[in-house]
């Protein structure tokens, strides 16, 4: 059942009015133990309202602001939801957060309230909170920890569902005077590029989200769909498209166990519709293609000759008479495998959050698994453009959503209109009219109003979608004067087998160099080939080894112009990873962490 999106006052009216119309069936999914267990969509609501008066009972006022740090689970999608229907403006936390991660955020946003969800992530907010001088209350989900000062009230779950009895008309009150521009959650960036921000995001943007992701998928047809939520909640991608669009029509949502458990969560759930970000698909693409190699024989050969003409019938259109009896075999044989590792149902699979690499994304659609690259920012709540199913360019990210407008800016950067706009960085007015604001140029030549300047680099086909070819403040410059593209240079590197992940370096400097990470299937059988142990920073040292690499370099080369060849590169000691801070939590590079860290051994390669 869709939801009439131009009709709909707030997240919490959707979900409410969804959960009235679909009652009994099953719509939050977990597993425990062995077994999937399910909540139904009245269930649910039942718990919004009790959690809600719950947070009323303790002193939340309309407009107090909610960290809300837990893994995904239901009762993340209830406590968001009932933070809402309170009055109040949720704040999404990632697990990964440090205790300073979570007090920055507590004391940016003025935080009262704030809900944890297992014991050890609960300890770190609460050790945050004892420090925060506006955070009095931590509700845990799970047995919680026990508090250090009488300053902060720790109280369980559960309690604060008995304690909602009875308030279901103080929560109906408040979740009806909400509007499409009252604030529902601020939703802090993930900081790529230093200490991350608050995004205010209306209930108005991200129904206007909703309703171009619906606009999208409706050519694949839409009914019973089933999506299985893997990137954290907290980030704006999930939260709109893994979140409020499912529930907008109506779908059941499994919550995966994590990536050890993903391919496993596949074949159980066997979802419709999946979103996640490049990285994950690129190490699928990895997983896969070793796979095949270990196999070899006839299997190895097929499986190239299905991508071979996979990839010749997408680019043109059409095969010849032979290869399409050929590559009808070959689905039977080789496509039904792969599709049957998504659970044999997916409809298509959503990439977001960060560039999709042409070969990994057509290599998916060869394999006749559709693969839709969509662009945005948290900034827009956060979809911007996204490939339409019936017209599918790998080369760029689609055309502008239904209520979207999109300009390139005389300089190229690519600028925003719409419902879906963010209302600002909270508390950060310098900041956020650097982004909001009119487009430059004479009174009449540019469209009025204002703009969300995205900061990335783009242009618009003769067909109207768009291409990002850089991100704006990523640029480097070379000492030459030539703008280079470092995004797109790492997606080359880390195709190649042997590398895992890559960082381009050279801002001002006579050419680029690069920070890699071996790719560890790779390094581990080098190593046992040459009989020496897989230690990294041992493996650094070797000669031999680091050859190896620089063959994987000089392939890439060969593809690149002159000024965008890799001189030189160093080996990273550890791998980029979230704990270490040098990946977000939506796994993209932090550029300012790796300089920080590496800064020196980068400079070095230039004496």
């Amino acid at each position: 059942m869709v939801v009439d999106y131009p009709a709909c006052a707030s997240l919490t009216a959707l979900a409410f009015a969804q959960a009235e119309r679909m009652g009994d069936r099953p719509l939050l999914w977990a597993k425990r133990g062995e077994a999937w267990q399910t909540q139904s969509w009245a269930a649910v609501a039942e718990q919004v309202r009790l959690l809600a008066g719950g947070l009323i009972a303790l002193g939340l006022v309309p407009g107090d602001r909610v960290m809300l740090a837990a893994e995904n689970r239901p009762e993340w999608a209830i406590a968001d939801l009932a933070i809402m229907a309170a009055g109040g403006i949720s704040v999404p936390a990632y697990t990964t957060n440090t205790v300073a991660d979570h007090l920055h955020i507590l004391e940016n946003s003025g935080a009262r309230f704030a809900i944890a969800s297992t014991r050890p992530l609960a300890e770190r907010v609460l050790a945050a909170a004892l420090r925060s001088a506006e955070t009095r209350t931590v509700v845990a989900m799970e047995p919680p920890p026990q508090a250090q000062s009488s300053g902060v009230q720790v109280i369980a779950w559960d309690e604060t569902l008995r304690l909602g009895a009875g308030a279901e008309a103080e929560v109906a009150a408040r979740a009806g005077a909400l509007g499409r521009h009252d604030t529902a959650c601020i939703i802090y960036t993930s900081g790529t590029g230093g200490a991350p921000k608050g995004v205010m995001l209306s209930h108005g943007a991200i129904l206007a989200n909703c309703l171009g992701a619906y606009h999208v998928l409706e050519h694949l047809g839409i009914g019973d769909e089933v999506f299985l939520s893997f990137l954290p909640l907290s980030h704006a991608y999930e939260h709109t498209a893994g979140l409020y669009f499912p529930l907008s029509i109506g779908a059941q949502i499994y919550y995966a166990e994590g990536i050890e458990q993903l391919a496993s969560n596949l074949q159980e759930v066997r979802p419709t519709l999946m979103t996640a970000v490049p990285r994950l698909y690129e190490t699928m693409r990895a997983r896969i293609l070793r796979a095949i190699e270990r196999q070899g024989g006839m299997k190895a050969r097929m499986f190239r000759r299905a991508v071979a003409l996979g990839t010749r019938r997408a680019e043109r259109g059409r095969l010849g008479a032979v290869d399409t009896a050929l590559d009808a075999v070959l689905d039977k044989l080789v496509r039904d495998k792969v599709r049957a590792r998504f659970g044999g149902r997916l409809k298509a699979l959503v990439s977001g959050g960060a560039p999709l690499a042409y070969d990994v994304g057509m290599f998916f659609t060869a394999l006749g698994v559709r693969i839709l690259q969509g662009y945005g920012q948290t900034e827009a709540a956060p979809l911007i453009s996204c490939n339409l199913p019936t017209s599918v360019r790998l080369a760029t990210v689609g055309p502008a959503v239904q209520g979207v407008r999109v300009h390139i800016a005389a300089d190229g950067e690519i600028c925003v209109q719409g419902e879906l706009l963010m209302q600002g960085y909270w508390n950060d007015p310098d900041t956020t009219h650097r982004v909001l604001k009119p487009l430059d140029g004479a009174p009449g030549t540019v469209p009025p109003g204002i703009w969300l300047h995205t900061g990335d680099i783009g242009e618009i086909d003769g067909d109207g979608c768009i291409r990002i070819t850089d991100r704006k403040k990523d640029i480097i410059v070379n000492s030459g004067g030539d703008n280079l593209s470092p995004q797109r240079i790492e997606g080359q590197l880390t195709l190649q087998p042997e590398i895992a992940q890559a960082m381009v370096y050279g801002d001002r400097r006579p050419h680029l160099v690069a920070l890699l990470v071996p790719s560890d299937d790779w390094m581990q059988a080098w190593a046992a080939a040459c009989g020496l142990p897989p230690d990294l920073e041992h493996l650094a040292a070797e000669p031999a080894f680091r050859r190896a690499l620089g063959e994987a370099v000089e392939r890439v080369n060969r593809e690149l112009s002159t000024i965008e060849k890799i001189r030189r590169f160093a080996v990273s000691p550890q791998p980029f990873t979230i704990d270490n801070g040098m990946l977000t939590p939506t796994l993209k590079i932090r550029r300012h962490r790796i300089r920080e860290l590496y800064g020196a051994l980068l400079e070095g390669l230039y004496e």
